[in-house]
């Protein structure tokens, strides 16, 4: 009986979501918006969002040559840096670990675009409310919860892939940032390195470098969300005209 009257109720909550994202989104002088158009619109918005995104960093220099998005070295790299850029050449070995890091990002984003899309496919009637109701960024917070896991398993092996090229004779991204914090560790964890309240590296080199890729194609998608919910000109299909439209009639 109890989980009879749950269900039941269940069934009231959705009803009463469904008719309130209705109400929401009636277009004004024009016959009103159904839950099948909303959800279409809403759903054409991510992908156009998805899509423009991924196409914009998977081209050469879409990481790279946008200071927003471009992936550093860590900070703790600095001291690599530094010392590299004291031999001939040494600027350059530098800028071309960044170089082929970027690479490895822009290749990734070339594929993540099906990942968004099953995503959004996915998406539910409550999904949708909330997405419309939301922040400016509603939608991209929601590509965030449901892609974030599958898009590092996409992107972390190019990254790694990247940093384990030797860049002098033998030695890698990898092997710097390794023998680089190791010794800084061994200093720091040493009864001189407490008394001196050094603090060891724990940085994964990759996980750190991902984490600064996915960063950049999000902050992209958000980017791309907001052109939607407020530039009448990027709305480039009539389903996203009245869905978005009827937004910008709630807010006058």
């Amino acid at each position: 009986m109890i989980a009879k009257y749950l269900t039941v109720a269940a069934a009231v909550i959705l009803l009463t979501a469904c008719a309130e994202l209705l109400n929401v989104v009636q277009s004004t002088g024009t016959a009103p918006l159904t839950e099948a158009e909303v959800i279409s619109g809403l759903k054409e918005a991510l992908i156009t969002g998805a899509n423009n995104s991924c196409r914009i960093l998977s081209a050469e220099n879409g990481y790279y040559g946008d200071a927003l998005v471009k992936i550093m070295l860590p900070d703790e790299a600095k001291v690599i840096v530094d010392n590299i850029s004291k031999i001939p050449g040494g600027d350059k070995l530098v800028e071309d670990v960044v170089l082929r890091i970027n690479r490895a990002a822009e290749d990734a984003a070339k594929e993540a675009a099906p990942v968004f899309i099953n995503s959004i496919r996915q998406m539910t009637v409550q999904d949708a409310f909330n997405i419309l109701r939301g922040a400016d960024n509603a939608a991209t917070s929601y590509l965030r919860n449901t892609t974030y896991s599958e898009l590092y398993a996409l992107y972390k092996p190019k990254i790694q892939a990247s940093t384990d090229k030797d860049i002098v004779g033998t030695v890698s991204t990898t092997d710097s940032w390794n023998t680089l914090t190791g010794k800084w560790n061994t200093l720091a964890n040493s009864v001189a390195g407490r008394i001196a309240d050094l603090k060891p590296v724990n940085t994964d080199l990759n996980d750190y470098l991902t984490t600064k890729a996915l960063n950049g194609i999000f902050l992209k998608v958000e980017t791309e969300e907001l052109k939607i919910r407020k530039d009448v000109s990027a709305r480039v299909s009539p389903i996203l005209q009245r869905v978005f439209g009827s937004l910008d009639n709630k807010t006058n």
